[in-house]
């Protein structure tokens, strides 16, 4: 049974000290700074050492939270989808100040400290989710396959953030247009606009085609993978004849990807030409002596156009079950605020 003890710490400060001592065990204590944190650390520690778990090697106590992601992101992260997404987001987590600390110190205060600390610097919420989701796997791994079962999962100790609200970015008149102007600066980038307005597809779907998947003649391509957390799922997706011009006009590759670019190129290259068609829009509005919309060409991420796409076929009188067979939507859940029904419209239908 472990015991539970509330003593004076640094400076004053009250903290709870864990002691587990059981026959053929090394006495085990630990000091929290709250007491429900002291009970699911012994809690844990006693479900070990009854499913057998001799916890006799300290490796956990040895190694830093640092160390422990990077050998995560060794032996883990390349065998995910989004691993080099995966991989940037542990690189970032690793310089924080949470790197220095020993992986089995890290408690729900210094992690709720990071939490509030993005949020403080602007982060979103979901970034801030999948930085505490990629930590929680983390220790889930280190205690499932590594043998530091006596590990307490931190992030199951603090609040997460509400998830961000779906953004609803439509593109404004003649920004289309305007985007693929300033895209032709850079190989393919304009067809990669067009061919994603015109099927919905993500961004990863897109760079990772191959004209092996891809038949022309059906107007249909193949995704051998589609994103999903649990379960690898498969679908084809529908080619409107624009979609067909724009694959006819691209260049067969020997290695057979259809697109040269690569996911990391597309969104910085994205950000670029946003900026450029922004710039271009406001030299332009300059010279007109015409006044500037502060929102125009703003704030446009590539998975907008996955959005935009999406409203538009909605608009071309598609009903939720023949989008999501587009888009690969899960959940008509997911599709009902690109869905906008009027009283009016409404009226009509019933006659």
């Amino acid at each position: 049974m472990a015991a539970i003890r509330k003593r004076t710490g640094p400076g004053g400060r009250t903290v709870w000290q864990a002691q587990i001592i059981r026959q053929g065990q090394p006495r085990r204590y630990r000091t929290f700074d709250t007491k429900g944190e002291a009970q699911a650390w012994a809690r844990e520690i006693e479900r070990a050492m009854v499913r057998g778990h001799l916890v006799l090697s300290r490796e956990e106590e040895r190694i830093t939270f640092a160390d422990a992601l990077e050998r995560y992101v060794r032996e883990v992260t390349p065998h995910k989808r989004g691993a080099l997404q995966e991989a940037q987001r542990a690189k970032r987590i690793i310089k924080s100040s949470l790197g220095r600390v020993y992986l089995s110190n890290l408690g729900g205060k210094e992690l709720s400290a990071y939490r509030d600390r993005l949020i403080a610097e602007g982060k979103a919420a979901n970034t801030v989710r999948l930085d505490l989701a990629l930590i929680s796997n983390l220790y889930t791994v280190a205690r499932t396959e590594w043998g530091m079962g006596s590990l307490v999962n931190p992030v199951e100790l603090i609040k997460k953030p509400k998830p961000s609200a779906g953004r609803d970015r439509r593109l404004l008149p003649g920004e289309e247009k305007r985007l693929i102007k300033a895209a032709a600066r850079y190989r393919e980038f304009p067809e990669l606009i067009r061919f994603a307005l015109e099927t919905g597809m993500r961004r990863s779907e897109i760079i990772s085609m191959r004209w092996e998947y891809v038949d022309l003649s059906r107007r249909t391509v193949f995704i051998p993978e589609v994103k999903d957390a649990k379960v690898v799922r498969s679908r084809s997706v529908p080619l409107s004849s624009a979609a067909v011009d724009i694959l006819k006009s691209l260049p067969r590759q020997l290695d057979g990807r259809v697109w040269t670019l690569s996911t990391s190129f597309v969104t910085t290259g994205f950000g670029r030409v946003v900026k450029t068609a922004r710039v271009t829009y406001i030299e332009g509005c300059q010279k007109e002596g015409q006044q500037t919309e502060p929102g125009y060409l703003a704030n446009l991420r590539f998975h907008d156009l996955r959005h935009e796409a999406t409203s538009r076929f909605f608009e071309r009188g598609l009903n939720p079950m023949q989008v999501a067979a587009i888009t690969g939507h899960k959940t008509l859940q997911m599709l009902k605020r690109y869905t906008h029904l009027k009283a009016e419209d409404l009226a009509q239908l019933l006659g």
